[in-house]
């Protein structure tokens, strides 16, 4: 059954009053954000979507889902002067807790910027900045998409069952996107303020959900394969391998892909 996303059911769960903006269709709530970028809005602005025509995601990936399937959002923070890198692991963090506030599941964090469970994809982050036009820091976009209601079958004829899942598929049970809305966004806050007094406390805790710390895993970087045992993880420079021919190296995520993780 579809239940549409309400504003007033997510602001009466906020613990801070947040601008939202809700569409039946849209084609990318990141740029709907960026359009909003420009006008006077000095706080956090959080725009949702049921449907998106052409939601993108990291590499230019696209997000595909049935209209009230996922929760798709994208949330405008104006000044913003964390490292994007930062943005994205806590963002990833605020995720993961609020799956398991609203569904009590576990879900991993595949560096940088996917939620696992099970592992199949369950949710994607897309961290856009852009200069802010007063020269203060950046102006943030914060796109994450999050499959709710999705039924297995749905994956299985997409031929994506053995990569993708959604919260619905994991927990046997509709889930309310209007509280994980609001859960997420309220979450989002104080990880967002954490990182701002002492980023420790976001790289420690997203240490404890990664699917790849100590584990083998084979990346592709510029074109080129690498394996080797993951050892470390830096917020701005990226993966640490010991790698399988020898030596330590740091993949940076801008260039790099995450093909397999092993034991």
């Amino acid at each position: 059954m579809f239940v549409p996303l309400n504003h007033k059911k997510i602001s009466s769960l906020l613990e801070k009053e947040k601008k939202l903006v809700l569409f039946d269709t849209t084609a990318s709530t990141n740029d709907i954000a960026w359009e909003y970028a420009r006008g006077d809005y000095e706080e956090s602005l959080a725009i949702f979507a049921e449907d998106q025509t052409s939601g993108r995601g990291r590499r230019a990936n696209q997000w595909k889902s049935k209209k009230g399937e996922s929760l798709l959002c994208s949330v405008l923070i104006k000044r913003n002067k964390l490292a994007s890198e930062i943005v994205v692991l806590t963002t990833a963090v605020a995720l993961a807790d609020a799956i398991y506030k609203n569904t009590s599941i576990l879900s991993g964090i595949k560096w940088p910027n996917d939620l696992f469970i099970s592992g199949k994809k369950v949710a994607g982050i897309l961290v856009e900045t852009r200069q802010n036009i007063e020269q203060i820091g950046n102006d943030i976009v914060i796109g994450f998409g999050v499959n709710c209601n999705q039924a297995q079958e749905a994956f299985d004829s997409a031929g994506l069952g053995k990569i993708a899942t959604s919260l619905c598929g994991e927990s046997g049970r509709e889930i309310d996107r209007n509280a994980l809305a609001a859960e997420i966004l309220n979450l989002l806050d104080i990880w967002l303020a954490n990182a701002a007094c002492n980023s420790d406390t976001v790289i420690s805790r997203w240490k404890s959900l990664s699917t790849q710390l100590g584990r083998r895993v084979t990346l592709e970087y510029n074109n080129k394969r690498f394996s080797g045992q993951c050892i470390n993880v830096d917020p701005t420079q990226g993966l640490v391998l010991q790698l399988d021919r020898g030596g330590v190296r740091m993949f940076d995520a801008a260039h790099s892909s995450i093909v397999k993780v092993g034991s």
